[in-house]
């Protein structure tokens, strides 16, 4: 075979890897677009039905651009006096529980991730064994009441603050991400057990601090089943049972309604409720996520340990 035949030969393959890579990337594209639209369109659609005409929403014509657009969900939904205080309720629970339930989950895991704790793997069973069995709800409630939490904003944050399937993920993040040399040469330095933990472990573990604030985070903001539960007082109230009862007073009222005009109009209202209130208690999370998406990504133990 001669010298050019071999170079047209060549030039003829790379031209064809390249092509085909081409052909690969686009591919790629095109599947990650469409998962990405699937995963989106459900959000956008609820956007777009929160300010449309229930009348086109329920005849299935609001797909991409929203009909009829009004704002009266969003009107009826904040001309409630109470929504803003449990909008504030909410957040207090949020940020007093979110800090609570991880400073207890990350001091809990670094503990027992500690091979020269005593009876860690015992305790490590009696935590897990609650992960399968409980008193049930009467049992729960009595305890709350006979410590004196019920109607107080300790019992939103105090009864669910160490979740244990994220103690174990602590545990084993720590158990698997801090080396045994890091801590004698710290300790070495004069470093205690405190010291490290808060000077140390915790800048080192970032990424885990974010990942447990999403999970308790979400938890409390979504939490009304402990609301209805424990809580007397509207004061008190955080913000998914308000709007539950305002979901529900929309649609059982239409029962006790002789007109049958008002009661038409009460059951659109409902419906557009629907749509809103699924925006309004959304949207403060979807807000907050991109910005602790980052520690996802992040790496863990760089520049921990310099040989």
């Amino acid at each position: 075979m001669s010298v050019s035949k071999m170079i047209s030969n060549r030039q003829y393959n790379k031209r064809r890897s390249i092509v085909s890579d081409r052909t690969i990337r686009i591919l790629v594209i095109v599947v990650l677009l469409l998962i990405t639209g699937i995963i989106l369109y459900p959000l956008y659609f609820v956007l777009i039905a929160s300010i449309s005409d229930p009348n086109y929403v329920n005849a299935g014509k609001v797909l991409l651009l929203p009909r009829a657009i009004t704002f009266d969900g969003y009107k009826r939904v904040f001309s409630y006096t109470q929504i803003w205080r449990a909008y504030l309720n909410t957040i207090i629970y949020l940020i007093l529980g979110t800090f609570i339930s991880t400073f207890m989950t990350l001091s809990a895991g670094y503990a027992l991730s500690r091979k020269d704790l005593k009876f860690r793997s015992f305790i490590m069973v009696i935590f897990t064994l609650t992960m399968f069995f409980n008193g049930g709800m009467i049992p729960r409630y009595l305890l709350v009441k006979n410590l004196g939490l019920t109607d107080t904003i300790w019992c939103m944050v105090l009864p669910n603050a160490v979740s244990i399937w994220n103690l174990i993920i602590a545990r084993t993040f720590f158990s698997s991400s801090l080396p045994v040399d890091l801590l004698e040469a710290a300790k070495i330095d004069g470093c205690n057990d405190i010291k490290f933990f808060f000077k140390i472990a915790l800048p080192l573990s970032s990424a885990l601090t974010m990942v447990m604030v999403l999970f308790y985070g979400v938890g409390i903001w979504n939490s009304y089943f402990d609301a209805m539960i424990f809580l007397k007082s509207q004061k008190l109230q955080p913000l998914q049972l308000i709007m539950r009862d305002i979901l529900i007073v929309n649609r059982t009222s239409n029962q006790m309604i002789s007109d049958v005009s008002e009661q038409v109009a009460r059951q659109k209202a409902g419906e557009l409720l629907k749509y809103v209130i699924i925006i309004i208690s959304s949207a403060p999370l979807l807000i907050v996520y991109p910005f602790l998406q980052k520690y996802f990504e992040s790496g863990i133990m760089v520049g921990a340990i310099k040989e």
